[in-house]
């Protein structure tokens, strides 16, 4: 007997939230006609080093009859994405190295043991806490979608891969902003995947002049994402430090050399503009996107904190019950709170936006994890101060230009830390 591996997510980085799928195939014609015939996937997955951490046996095993096709389709989206139960505040780089493990199995009688093919291994690939666009196509090496054929990998699917973003292109920054995007330095199909500097180009320097980030590939779960610096104010930032020196800057990422040479940029360059703070305080979100990392956003028009009490009362006796007499003095009272609980609001405007916000708003909604950065600081040496935030919309309309002219957002947020503290 033989089986084979038909399609799997081998040689990629993967979203965890999105489709894994494994598919097999059996070529064995007295295994795969028998009625008790069964595709088996043992499941490893593991942090540390991809090859010298797999565990020795695996920590689950899954079953499948063949489909209409004499395949056996495995999705193992639903284990991998369970495995990322940290909140991406705490842990700045959760990537899990996966491997699947296939074999068949099947009875030449009702009452003989099962007889197993060889195995035959997929080989590890890594995933991290992300989810794939619809458009974009499977997760796989021959999937994709119908009108293209595209292979669904990150790499087509986002133009800023391997910096891990879905932009906009053009941002805005803060003279007093601090902030830190991430990307994806690790295993990749080819080496021409993999970035080797990032490129800093100032406003007054230009590009000649720029300033190189290397990076190294390592095969070590926790560095396949690096964090890198979006602000003048960050403790790593490789050009000058005062922000109103720096003015506009633009960041991407080459995949050759220590230099950028025309032709070996990887992605779209994504372009911060230094703008002035307005009259109203600035309210600071960051929230967890799409590929589990960090977007921004300055919310720097007027913004309004609401203070809202919720009460159960209940009616106590009143009076002297115990005593001779029967009477009540004038402190007691016939409406007493028993729980008196609070939630705190806070509703936030943005500035005039262009287009390309729509997608990061997009990713904004979906949040798991949205933070208000109340004290700004860099998160590389502990000095910002957050509070937890859950975003109270429901409804999100996509605004052009065309149709709206001038593009504004409201959003309205519960804070996760009311004013009393309750464990």
């Amino acid at each position: 007997m033989a089986i084979q591996i038909i399609d799997s997510p081998q040689n990629q980085a993967i979203f965890s939230q999105s489709p894994i799928p494994f598919i097999v195939s059996e070529s064995n014609a007295e295994a795969y006609t028998s009625s008790s015939f069964q595709f088996v996937c043992e499941l490893f997955y593991w942090e540390g080093n991809s090859a010298t951490g797999k565990p020795a046996t695996s920590q689950y095993t899954l079953t499948k009859f063949p489909n209409a096709s004499g395949s056996g389709i495995f999705d193992v989206s639903r284990v991998v994405s369970s495995l990322f139960s940290e909140p991406r505040a705490e842990e700045s780089s959760s990537v899990y190295w996966i491997e699947g493990e296939f074999y068949t199995q099947f009875k030449v009688s009702p009452s003989a043991s099962f007889q197993t093919s060889s195995h035959n291994a997929s080989g590890e690939f890594p995933v991290f806490d992300g989810y794939q666009k619809f458009q974009a196509g499977l997760q796989s090496v021959f999937g994709g979608l119908e009108m293209g054929n595209d292979k669904g990998v990150i790499q087509s699917s986002s133009a800023y891969w391997p910096i891990m973003t879905d932009g906009p292109t053009s941002q805005s920054y803060l003279d007093t902003n601090f902030g830190r995007m991430s990307i994806w330095r690790g295993f990749e199909a080819t080496v021409g995947d993999t970035p080797t500097a990032i490129i800093y180009s100032g406003s007054e320097a230009g590009e000649d002049q720029a300033y190189l980030l290397d990076f190294v590939t390592s095969s070590e779960s926790s560095l396949q994402v690096a964090t890198f610096p979006i602000s003048p104010l960050e403790p790593d930032w490789p050009l000058d430090s005062d922000p109103n020196s720096i003015g506009n800057f633009e960041i991407f990422a080459i995949n050759s050399g220590n230099n950028y040479n025309g032709s070996n940029r990887m992605n779209e360059r994504i372009h911060f503009d230094l703008v002035c703070g307005k009259k109203y305080p600035n309210i600071r979100i960051k929230w967890k996107n799409r590929f589990g990392q960090w977007d921004y956003h300055n919310f720097n028009l007027v913004s309004r904190e609401s203070f809202n009490v919720q009460r159960s009362q209940y009616q106590p006796q009143i009076g002297s019950w115990n005593s001779r007499l029967l009477t009540y003095a004038d402190y007691e009272t016939a409406i007493q709170n028993y729980i008196a609980d609070e939630t705190l609001k806070i509703t936030v405007n943005s500035d005039y936006l262009n287009e390309g916000y729509n997608e990061t708003f997009k990713q904004l909604m979906l949040s798991d994890e949205i933070y208000w950065v109340y004290q700004e600081g860099s998160e590389m040496d502990g000095t910002d101060r957050v509070r937890p935030l859950a975003i109270d919309d429901s409804t999100f309309n996509i605004k052009t230009n065309v149709v709206d002219k001038l593009i504004q957002y409201q959003f309205t947020f519960t804070q996760g830390q009311g004013y009393k503290l309750i464990f």
